[in-house]
């Protein structure tokens, strides 16, 4: 599977950025998808994740309310529509997809993961 995440760019706070993920050369059916994120000098940390069967999906805590993870199973993407965005959200945002359907307590590790896209830089200004 390839993902190919494009949508990221510069932003002012409270502003809004939507980004894609569109993925192909496998079957999704089975799939669970996500958005991680690396800040410079940091960690690369879970945003959210989306079953492709059934669409539950997982929030971390610092984006709950902000932003939101979708499907679209005719493109197949995947997107993150992110809201009233802080200056602390400036990173590399990656997608990610697993071949298998996680459960909710692994969907937020990146050990998880099998297939990762290039990342697109998101830059929140004050």
């Amino acid at each position: 599977v390839q993902l190919q995440a494009s949508g990221g760019g510069l932003v002012q706070a409270g502003g809004s950025l939507r980004l894609s993920c569109a993925a192909s050369g496998g079957t999704l059916s089975t799939y669970t998808m996500a958005w991680f994120r690396q800040a410079p000098g940091k960690e690369r940390d879970f945003v959210a994740a989306i079953r492709w069967s059934g669409g539950n999906t997982v929030y971390a805590s610092s984006v709950k309310g902000r932003f939101t993870i979708s499907r679209d199973n005719a493109k197949p993407s995947i997107y993150l529509q992110m809201n009233s965005l802080k200056p602390e959200d400036t990173a590399i945002y990656y997608c990610a997809a697993a071949r298998k359907r996680l459960i909710l307590t692994m969907m937020s590790i990146s050990r998880g993961y099998d297939y990762w896209g290039q990342g697109t830089l998101v830059t929140v200004s004050s």
